[in-house]
Formats: C-alpha cells, sequence, structure tokens
C-alpha cells in the first residue's frame, strides 16, 4: 500500500527527537520573512486547477487518529486529497492540518520531509488554512514539549505546559467553553456550546500574539482555543470530536460562502463540564459474534443452564445510538481480545472504524494492550499494537494488567527504563492519549498498620466491624491480585506518562448501589491527572454523588445505560438541575 512521503511507517511511529537546526519564520507586517531555510527557485504556491471546490487537501503525517478527521470531512461532503509531497500542499485550495502526538517528533516529521517550507509558503499566502490542536501549536515559535523544541516561527510565543499546581488537572481533557474574542467566521455557529479539549500543552496570548487570537479558553489561566488572519485559521480544540458543534466549525471552513442553515441551539456553556462515558465491555459470545455484554463483578455469563454470555447488543449500533443521546465519549473493553494475538482482532478494528464514521466525540478503546510475541516468532511493541488502533480510529488507549506490571518494576527499582507501554506510547502521542484502567478490590484490615499499602476510612464498615481498607490491584479481568495497592498504582503510572485514570470497583461492578467514593476521593485526591469514576452507577443520584464528594472529572456507566434503566439524557438533566456543568 502507497503511503504518502511524510508518514510514520506501518505499525512503526517515529519517535525521534526533535533536531536543533533552526527553522525560524519571522512575521513582520502582513508579510513574512523567512530565516534558516533555503528555498528552492521554483516554490510556488498555486491552487490545483484539478482540485474543485469539493475536495479538500489533507495534511496527514501519521501519528495519532486523524480517522475521524476524515471522516467528519467525509460527512460534510467533500473528498480528500492527502499530501504526499510538500507542492502537494503548495497546490492546495484548502488545507486541513489535523496535528495529534508530540510536538518534536510533528516537527522532525516537518522538516524531514520539506513540509515545513512549504506549509509556511502556503500560509504566508494567505491561503485557507484549518490546524487543529498540535496543528496550532506547530505555528508558534517554540514548544517546551520534551524541548525547547523549535517550531515554525508563524506566531509569536512559546507553546507551555498547564501549571498543576494551581490545583488543575493536566493534561486539560474534557469540554470547555470558548471566549471569543474577535470575528472568526468558523467560530460563528458555536452558539455558546462546549468543545472537546485535550491537551497538556497550551499557548497564551501576548501583546505581541493579540491580533491573532480569536477566542480563549479558561483553564487556570486563559489560553488561545484559536487563532485567524485573514484566511488562515486553526483551533486547540477537536471540532472532529466535539459533535454537532464541531461539525458547524468544519463546515464553517469547508464552505465559507454559503448560508448554513443548520445550526445547534443556543448553549449555557461557562466553564469546564464534567463528562458522562458510555462504555461498553465487548467480546466474542459463543457463536463468535462481537457483543456488548455486562458482567456482575466482572462475571459476564447469564446465570442459565445453558450458562451463554450475557448479549446486550451491537457494539456499533450501541455507541451510535449514545452519542445520539448524548454520551461524552464513548469507550470500548475488549474484555477477552488480544490474549494470543492482537493485532489480528480484526473485528475490533473493524467496530473502531465503522464506529468513528458517525460518532463525533471522543473513543477509547482498552484491552490487552502490551508488547507479544505471535507464532511465527515476530516481535510487536506495545507502541505497534497502539498505533494500529489510533489508526482504526481509536482517541485514546487504555491499558491494564501492563501498567500494573510496569508500575511494580517502576516501585521496585525507581528506574525508568523508557521501554514500558505507558513511556512508549506517551513519548510518540503525548500523556493525554494514554489511560490507565485500575481494577481493584476491597480489602478490610483494622488496623492501617496491618499493610504497607495506602488505607482508606472506609463508609461502610467491613463484615467484621473494620474501619479501614486497602484497595488490592488485579490482573486478567479481575481473576488475579498483585502485591500493589490502587494508591500506589496511581502514583506511579502518573510518572510513567498515564494522563487519565479509569478506576473500576471490583467490590461495586453491577451491583447498582453507587461508585465506591471512598476509592474515588482517595485517587483523586493522589493524582494530578483527571480520573474517572466507573463501577456501580444505578441512578442518577449516583452521579451527582460522585461529583459532590469526589474530585473525579468524569463518571462512566454501562449497564444501566445498556438496559435503559437510566437514560443519559437523565444523567445530564439532574447533574443541570444540582448545580453540576455539563455538556447538552
Amino acid at each position: 500500500m502507497e503511503t504518502s512521503l511524510f508518514q510514520f511507517s506501518s505499525l512503526s511511529p517515529s519517535s525521534s527527537s526533535s533536531s536543533s537546526s533552526s527553522f525560524l519564520f519571522l512575521r513582520k507586517k502582513q508579510s513574512f520573512r523567512f530565516t534558516n531555510v533555503k528555498h528552492p527557485n521554483n516554490l510556488s504556491v498555486r491552487a490545483s486547477s484539478s482540485s474543485g471546490d469539493s475536495v479538500v487537501t489533507l495534511l496527514d503525517y501519521g501519528a495519532g487518529n486523524v480517522r475521524s478527521v476524515r471522516n467528519a470531512i467525509r460527512h460534510l461532503g467533500f473528498e480528500i486529497k492527502d499530501v504526499h509531497s510538500p507542492q502537494d500542499i503548495l497546490n492546495a485550495s484548502k488545507l486541513i492540518f489535523p496535528g495529534v502526538g508530540a510536538f518534536a517528533p510533528a516537527m522532525d516529521v516537518l522538516k524531514n520531509t520539506g513540509m515545513a517550507e512549504a506549509l509556511c509558503a502556503y500560509i504566508e499566502k494567505d491561503r485557507p488554512f484549518l490546524g487543529i490542536c498540535l496543528g496550532l501549536q506547530l505555528l508558534f515559535e517554540s514548544s517546551e514539549e520534551n524541548g525547547p523544541v523549535t517550531g515554525l516561527g508563524l506566531i509569536p510565543g512559546t507553546v507551555g505546559r498547564f501549571d498543576s499546581s494551581k490545583g488543575f488537572r493536566v493534561p486539560h481533557i474534557g469540554w470547555n467553553a470558548l471566549q471569543i474574542t474577535k470575528e472568526s467566521e468558523i467560530l460563528d455557529d458555536i452558539g455558546n456550546h462546549h468543545v472537546y479539549f485535550v491537551h497538556s500543552y497550551r499557548a497564551m496570548p501576548s501583546d505581541e500574539n493579540k491580533e491573532w487570537v480569536s477566542s480563549t479558553c479558561n483553564y487556570g489561566d486563559n489560553f488561545i482555543a484559536s487563532i485567524r488572519r485573514g484566511n488562515v485559521h486553526a483551533v486547540q480544540f477537536h471540532p472532529e470530536k466535539s459533535g454537532e458543534v464541531g461539525l458547524s466549525v468544519l463546515r464553517r471552513f469547508l464552505y465559507p460562502k454559503s448560508s448554513i442553515t443548520k445550526k445547534p441551539d443556543e448553549g449555557k456553556a461557562s466553564k469546564l463540564a464534567q463528562r458522562v462515558i458510555a462504555c461498553l465491555d465487548v467480546r466474542a459470545n459463543d457463536n463468535g459474534d462481537l457483543v456488548v455484554t455486562k458482567g456482575d463483578q466482572y462475571d459476564v455469563r447469564e446465570n442459565t443452564n445453558e450458562n451463554e454470555v450475557r448479549n446486550l447488543g451491537k457494539p456499533v449500533e450501541l455507541a451510535g445510538q449514545y452519542y445520539i443521546d448524548g454520551a461524552d465519549e464513548v469507550s470500548f473493553l475488549n474484555i477477552t481480545g488480544f490474549r494470543d494475538f492482537p493485532l489480528g482482532d480484526l473485528p475490533m478494528l473493524q467496530v473502531l472504524r465503522h464506529t468513528s464514521e458517525n460518532v463525533f466525540v471522543p473513543l477509547t478503546v482498552g484491552g490487552g494492550i502490551r508488547d507479544f510475541t505471535d507464532s511465527t516468532g515476530r516481535h510487536y511493541s506495545s507502541l505497534e499494537v497502539a498505533s494500529e488502533y489510533f489508526r482504526s480510529g481509536a482517541d485514546k488507549i487504555s491499558v491494564g494488567s501492563d501498567a500494573v506490571y510496569a508500575a511494580e518494576e517502576y516501585l521496585r527499582t525507581g528506574v525508568k527504563t523508557g521501554k514500558t507501554s505507558l513511556e512508549q506510547i506517551s513519548r510518540v502521542y503525548g500523556n493525554q492519549a494514554v489511560v490507565v484502567s485500575i481494577d481493584p478490590r476491597r480489602v478490610y484490615v483494622k488496623d492501617p498498620e496491618d499493610v504497607q499499602f495506602k488505607t482508606v476510612r472506609v463508609s461502610t464498615l467491613g463484615p467484621n466491624g473494620e474501619q479501614y481498607a486497602w484497595y488490592q490491584c488485579t490482573v486478567s479481568g479481575g481473576r488475579e491480585g498483585r502485591p500493589i495497592g490502587a494508591y500506589e498504582l496511581a502514583k506511579a503510572v502518573e510518572e510513567l506518562g498515564a494522563g487519565e485514570i479509569l478506576l473500576n470497583c471490583i467490590d461495586c461492578d453491577g451491583q447498582g448501589k453507587g461508585f465506591d467514593t471512598d476509592l474515588v476521593q482517595l485517587i483523586s485526591d493522589a493524582v494530578s491527572i483527571p480520573v474517572i469514576a466507573s463501577s456501580g452507577a444505578g441512578s442518577v443520584e449516583h452521579f451527582s454523588e460522585v461529583f459532590t464528594k469526589t474530585n473525579a472529572s468524569a463518571a462512566l456507566a454501562a449497564g444501566i445505560f445498556h438496559r435503559k434503566e437510566v437514560p443519559i439524557r437523565s444523567v445530564k438533566e439532574h447533574l443541570l438541575k444540582e448545580g453540576i456543568e455539563v455538556r447538552i
């Protein structure tokens, strides 16, 4: 299969560090002055006569999930022309650059393939351009991410990391509000709605770049959420993951002069919303078909003579319905896949691909993401496995058992080897793409001094009147306990590169009696990354309880949504009444 010149090779994204050569482009008045760049004599920008009004050029450099951007563009009626050479950039009539991943590897690709020079020449001529997320950050002079690393230098300023010391969790993950500062056209239909952000680094407004800034977002500080100058646009948020509101941004860019009648209703967004996530546990049934199931303390088989796998629906159809119902994210957990050959699990890859065609909110996939060797002796790294899932439509990957083993080794040696799945994946894709799923079981003790692990005073006494408990982590779907507590694991995986924690509780799973708020409070207070509360939701009140009693950033449920016992919209309406910010 032909790949573009600047794409990472299949199953092997580049993780090379940024080179030290300077590509600094300084703007002066209404034009740009290029320094330290050699320009060929035949470098020219022209719109391709064969492009037509319904074709957009996509600069996909091969890192992370851009499938959703492709699907959104096609959903809006445009065809896509991929960039295979710098000249393709120069010939584009409209160019979208959906940057995903880390700053340094992206700049390496752009510089080593001549794309940096072509991209700046294109923007200098005020050609229609839309950068997304990293596609905005790369326009600045430099970034502190694994750096300093030199950027394209089109906009004055340095991209820096959020300050977690102020009590804000980093990465900034979720649906937040915009403050529009000037006419931008592509934001005309935002209508005071939330849009989806996922990033650890941001650019700040200043006197030097204020003429570029079209909107800001508040997360500890007011950072740059979008820029606009002439036909050049870029956004820090992900329009392709921001539902109908995000599609309106892409629609405005693709159809700048058209009369657009489909606008989202006016919203009431004012700050970062608490997320409500729908989870789909996916596995093969006894006939080999992939189905959505749900366990009772991780047991997914019916209590019948046939003992069949509990079947609650088809994964693609259910995910699509949850998107319509207002789920802020959809999470797939492949609870039996990848045991022998992760990359051979084609049905799950197909689930992701088909889901991303019509679901424009973030997708997470987990289950078996680890190093492995196949039957032929070929070794695959966890990074290669994760890369295939990103390319198939996942925005984040969830690591379970492998993270437990990595944390145990790290706590034993105190050494970061750089070879663990968490370190490898976060280095290339950024820690915001890495979720660690923790599956603990409550262990009651009479005295905290009886164990070496962090304990918590429990709200409900143990079977023998115990007032304390620690939470033992498990692997292999809860079947094997490990000598590490949830508190110790959470602290370790944050240091190893996790950007978010999915916090389950085996004791509460399928019980419908509420989240384990003792556990959620323990872990959400221990780390500075977002924590997703999971296991035990049975009513709308359980969601407000976990958000008011703990510092959870999101709450996840499965069975009550699958069985239609509690609709997603009912959860959000209840949270609104309780004064909790949600996306509507």
